[in-house]
């Protein structure tokens, strides 16, 4: 018998389609062996397959757009088409299909938070007309059929009403999310056409018809002939759902039963406050434990020692279980959480110390019962691949005293042979290593519980997936090759650091990551979605493209963009410019410039930081050519706070970085360069050149670049869960970023402040994107009534002209202001609002804290000394603020969120 294929897509030049399944002569899932269709018009692709077996078959489909110049293959989304038949029956099946596009708003409906929890909906089978003889089988998709409702087809012959609402032909419920009906068709002479519709379950009274023009079906001549036809989805309007959420990280909860710090159990109260207001969604900081140093250092949720293991921070001990009452820990218990759930901020250390304390204590105690579970074991198994690692790494940092694996002797290269003998129960060790599986066990199990108790109440759970880990994780140490250790993450100057940021975290190896498939993130995904529904890639732009320093600078100004088509020495040529190395490379160092750096101490930089080259060239000395080794000599107190800042700027002040390898043929521009005194002293002409090349280089030539980067990535990922993925798209955006993100229905972030061009000063949430989250703030900035202290300016401006308020703009941001900015959120087309939960508090004059500056969560600039927001308010009282949480309700419904 033969299997024809037949689907309507716009191609261009270069472009074709494929077809590819689990069953040989589909290319048994290679998408480089998939069958290729052939062109018959502008918009059908076409192909045939024949099959001898006999009996019955089933295999599964999907179509691929393969573009033959860039090597790409774009599959379309879902895995969701399948082929069951008799083969001994038939002769001919028809699959006439309908691409599905990643980007098409339905498949976010389509997504965990939306099937388990949002749109959950146990429908039982509609009253349709079983078809003893069928010739065709019409498949449709309507994510957001409401439960009063039920699909029918209508159209223009008997079997289907001949247009006739009165009594329409009902669809069943089938898999997949697919409606189906089966039809014998064999009567008719003609083609088909049709429409679907919806008509109220109850009664069968119909409502309304889809849009768009008649959707047709082929009549095949051949009796032993069966037609498939996959629609797609209904065609209404599907961009009606919205919702809104709040943003808190655990950290910051705080309730009557705090330890100074949210917790798993903590966040249960939260859902109740969110259900009890009418928010749909709860988005949360990284988890992952970031215990490296035992110092305040390790406070920073996105420098992670492990990409799966969660942070005993968050621990709830009473949770786990309760010591003996003799035992010391247990009688200071109540003393301990009284003072520290009495801070204003998180007493990270106390906190951390004590938690890891008692767990040590309570295994001791536990361990026999524990280790025999049949629920740890079966964690065990399904985290062993990276629970054994940490565990082990958790026991090495402690006993040398430092998280750099260099310097851990025999275990300084990750040597799975060696874990394996640590891990052995017979290990002098083994209840060191095993202390971390009982720490990890329970914050899994506490974490599940957590998410579990959110679906029930309506609530989904937003995680965050830093783009980064720690230099001394155990990910760097158990698989370096996927890891630049030369190289450290961040991102260049912005609105929110004029140096730019370095995350002091090695960048990704792509292209090894590439050669596993991806493996380590589909795996991270996986854990992920342990717990979540949804998700915040951190800095999605690092899948694009990353902004890289060495490894021997410390300011993000040191930086440059990796992928990137750097700039050709000859491109200086052509420009009408004469390469100096020395002037374009090196620090440009004048006794005016030292002046105004140094002042008085100019006398002692030049004799001791300084040398002469070339009879008069003012040159860095070797010891002073690297951020790095002046910041050591800083902490050595050889050299004052003041001269190392100003020796990082003259080490800065260079106009190009040299491309490492290239032989002096390639080069970077530094980021900002027309700020600088370098570029300042240059000619007219030799400015306006390298200020071209300085456009094209960031803002032009690498777009497709970054795009072929993005789609490399992206793809792949997405496809391994379904959560629904939000991107963090802040920055320096391109259009490359856009359209990938586009195409593959991942929504955007959308900031009132923080437009994504550079030619209007503010987003109106009015002009989302439907596939967008919109925020007044996130955690990287100050809130509302903060942001709104800080530049007079801006806020009277902001006051005017996107508020709509005539006259002069109050000093301070009053609470009708903060509300109006809260409506203009909620009434935005985006699929999602979400708030920091501060900027809910205020619009209440009663609930908003004092200062508002004491509300910020992090400075990049000063990210070591942030994170240690927490609420002012214990969420049990704010349960029973009535007023507030009715006003806030009432907001939330009447926009339709």
């Amino acid at each position: 018998m033969k299997i024809h294929f037949k689907i309507s897509y716009y191609t261009y030049w270069g472009q074709r389609l494929l077809v590819s399944g689990n069953i040989p002569e589909l290319g048994n899932g290679d998408l480089a062996k998939s069958l290729s269709l052939n062109y018959e018009s502008p918009e059908e692709w076409t192909a045939e397959i024949e099959i001898s077996a006999s009996t019955e078959l089933k295999f599964n489909y999907k179509y691929i757009l393969f573009n033959e110049q860039t090597g790409i293959y774009i599959e379309e989304w879902g895995d969701d088409r399948y082929v069951r038949l008799d083969t001994a029956k038939m002769e001919h099946y028809f699959c006439i299909d309908s691409w599905n596009s990643p980007a098409s708003v339905e498949n976010a409906f389509l997504t965990a938070p939306f099937q388990k929890v949002l749109l959950k909906s146990d429908r039982d089978d509609e009253a349709f007309v079983e078809e003893k003889k069928i010739t065709h089988t019409f498949n449709v998709k309507m994510p957001l059929l409401k439960n009063d409702e039920a699909l029918c087809i209508i159209g223009d012959c008997d079997l289907i009403g001949n247009w006739v609402t009165s009594n329409p032909r009902l669809l069943k419920k089938g898999f997949d999310n697919w409606w189906t009906i089966s039809l014998d068709l064999s009567k008719q002479k003609n083609d088909v056409h049709y429409k679907y519709g919806i008509v109220n379950k109850k009664n069968i009274q119909f409502k309304y018809f889809e849009s768009g023009p008649d959707r047709i079906a082929p009549v095949m001549n051949s009796k032993k002939s069966i037609v498939q036809i996959s629609d797609g989805f209904v065609r209404i309007n599907n961009t009606s759902w919205r919702g809104a959420g709040v943003g808190i990280p655990v950290f910051s909860i705080r309730t009557l039963k705090s330890f100074g710090v949210g917790d798993f159990v903590d966040l249960k109260l939260m859902v109740d406050w969110a259900q009890k207001v009418g928010l749909k969604l709860i988005q949360i900081l990284p988890l992952n434990d970031t215990i490296g140093t035992h110092t305040e250092e390790d406070v920073l949720p996105y420098a992670a020692i492990s990409a799966f293991a969660l942070n005993p921070l968050f621990l709830n001990l009473p949770a786990m279980g309760k010591l003996p009452e003799e035992h010391p820990l247990q009688q200071s218990y109540t003393t301990t959480q009284s003072f520290l759930n009495n801070q204003d901020l998180v007493p990270f250390m106390e906190v951390i110390n004590f938690k890891l304390q008692y767990a040590k204590a309570l295994y001791q105690i536990q361990k026999n019962d524990f280790l025999d579970d049949d629920n740890f074991k079966l964690f065990y198994s399904q985290n062993e691949h990276w629970l054994v690692p940490y565990a082990v790494y958790c026991v090495l940092r402690d006993q040398y005293g430092t998280p750099d694996y260099s310097q851990w002797g025999d275990y300084a290269l990750f040597d799975a042979s060696k874990i394996a003998a640590f891990n052995s129960p017979d290990h002098i060790q083994y209840d060191e290593v095993a202390v971390n599986y009982f720490i990890q066990y329970h914050l899994h199990t506490q974490l599940s519980k957590t998410a579990q108790y959110a679906h029930l109440h309506e609530v989904v759970l937003k995680g965050d997936i830093p783009i980064g880990v720690n230099r001394f994780s155990v990910d760097t140490w158990v698989s370096p090759q996927l890891f630049n250790m030369n190289m450290q993450a961040g991102a260049p100057p912005d609105m929110f650091s004029v140096k730019g940021q370095n995350w002091e975290l090695p960048s990704y190896n792509w292209g090894e990551m590439q050669r596993s498939d991806f493996d380590w993130w589909k795996k991270r995904f996986a854990q992920m979605s342990n717990y979540f529904d949804t998700f915040r890639i951190d800095h999605i732009l690092g899948f694009f493209r990353i902004w890289q320093i060495p490894i021997n600078q410390i300011e993000g100004i040191m930086g440059h963009l990796s992928p990137s088509v750097p700039i050709h020495i000859n491109e200086f040529a052509q420009k009408g410019i004469w390469f100096d190395y020395n002037r374009f490379c090196k620090p440009y160092i004048t006794d005016s410039i030292l002046w105004d750096v140094f002042g008085e101490e100019m006398p002692w930089v030049k004799a001791n930081c300084l040398q002469i080259e070339d009879g008069w060239l003012l040159r860095l000395k070797p010891a002073f050519q690297h951020q790095k080794t002046v910041h050591e000599m800083f902490i050595n107190d050889e050299i004052s706070e003041s001269l190392k800042w100003g020796l990082f700027d003259l080490i800065s002040n260079v106009l190009f970085f040299e491309v490492e390898g290239s032989a002096g043929k390639l080069f970077y521009p530094r980021f900002g360069m027309d700020t600088l005194r370098s570029f300042g002293d240059l000619d007219n002409y030799t400015k306006d050149r390298l200020k071209e090349l300085y456009v094209d280089y960031f803002y032009r030539r690498q777009d497709n670049n970054w795009y072929y980067a993005g789609m490399q990535k992206l793809p792949r990922l997405k496809r391994a869960t379904n959560m629904l993925i939000c991107g963090e798209d802040l920055g320096m955006m391109t259009n490359c970023v856009t359209s990938v993100m586009n195409e593959l229905g991942i929504l955007s972030l959308e900031v009132q402040r923080a437009p994504k061009t550079n030619k209007k000063e503010f987003f109106h949430p009015a002009d989302a994107p439907y596939l967008s989250v919109v925020t007044p703030s996130t955690h990287d900035m100050s809130t509302i009534r903060g942001w709104w202290e800080e530049d007079r300016g801006i806020t009277q401006r902001f006051y005017n002209s996107q508020l709509g308020h005539w006259g002069e703009a109050p000093y301070f941001c009053d609470w009708w202001i903060c509300r109006d900015i809260l409506l203009q959120h909620l009434y935005s087309p985006a699929m999602w609002a979400i708030f920091q939960i501060q900027d809910l508090l205020s619009i209440s004059d009663e609930l908003r804290r004092t200062n508002p500056h004491d509300e910020r969560i992090n400075v990049p600039s000063n990210s070591k000394n942030s994170w240690r927001y927490r609420l002012h308010i214990n969420l049990e009282d704010l349960m029973e603020k009535d007023e507030f949480n009715n006003e806030l309700r009432n907001f939330i419904v009447h926009s339709g969120r």
